[in-house]
């Protein structure tokens, strides 16, 4: 079914300091479902020099929207998950949009930055993260589907959104554990767990990335069919590495302090591990 062309209209979303209009900038001015997907841009805003280099990424064949238009999703006020805080000198908050039976989450930052040596005053965390989804996606890591990212200025000050699918069906370790999941599923089952999950980082940093941030909560397992999906959450401090024993040793630092795992548990990850990345784990595992 082909959708007549929908106007976005500007939305004023509360996020810490005043009400700030995280998409305001741009009017989206084609969409056809589900067949093609067009975006053509009309820059309103002052420096539209900037906003013309903003990042965009819109891909709605990878998550089926049905009737809704991606305009829905974007102007639906939602419900906060992660309010609005103030952090890394700018704030960034997390709403929960339900939709046509669909459930979105839509990141919206406001002055969320990064510093590095190629964007030394700054750069939005939205774009970073939404690099790493791509990337991660590419590698055959599982993670939420991309929806959309978009990052401009506004009045010299940076302004994000980002939304991603639900993941239907999975639970994270951090529940998992709370939930005692194990004795239900079996301590087999458990280690089978375990080791996709070892699989799953072992491929992102056999492709020199970092995740960054690893703690169970960021895990995320379904184990209702006989193997076992796993999906890498929270890739905002992901990055890559000159090589993937920097991204490996990085990481695997972090789960082996953050996971409390018994020696069993932490074996069934490193066979995982290896059997992803190879031989070469052994020197850093």
């Amino acid at each position: 079914m082909l959708h007549r062309p929908r106007a976005l209209q500007p939305q004023l979303v509360s996020v810490g300091r005043m009400d700030r209009c995280c998409v305001s900038s741009a009017t989206l001015m084609s969409l056809q479902f589900p067949y093609t997907f067009t975006v053509v841009f009309k820059i309103f805003q002052p420096n539209w020099r900037q906003a013309l280099r903003c990042s965009v990424t819109a891909n709605p064949t990878d998550v089926k929207l049905g009737e809704l238009l991606l305009a829905d999703v974007l102007n639906a006020p939602g419900v906060w998950v992660e309010p609005p805080n103030v952090r890394r000198g700018g704030e960034s908050g997390v709403l929960r949009v339900e939709l046509g039976g669909l459930t979105f989450y839509k990141k919206q930052q406001v002055g969320h930055v990064y510093r590095s040596l190629r964007h030394p005053f700054g750069h939005p965390t939205v774009a970073r993260e939404a690099k790493a989804v791509r990337a991660a996606t590419a590698l055959g890591v599982g993670t939420p589907e991309l929806v959309y990212s978009h990052i401009h200025k506004h009045q010299g000050e940076w302004q994000a959104v980002m939304v991603t699918a639900a993941l239907e069906g999975y639970v994270s370790l951090e529940d998992f554990r709370a939930r005692q999941l194990e004795k239900t599923l079996g301590h087999h089952r458990y280690l089978e767990i375990l080791e996709a999950y070892g699989r799953a980082l072992g491929k992102l940093n056999l492709g020199k990335w970092q995740h960054g941030c690893l703690y169970l909560k960021h895990v995320f397992v379904d184990f209702r069919a006989p193997g076992v999906a796993v999906a890498l959450l929270d890739l905002e401090k992901a990055r890559k590495r000159f090589s993937a024993k920097q991204a490996a040793r990085h990481d695997l630092r972090q789960v082996k302090r953050r996971s409390g795992w018994d020696g069993e548990e932490w074996g069934a990850f490193c066979r995982g591990y290896r059997h992803s990345f190879g031989t070469k784990a052994d020197v850093l595992l």
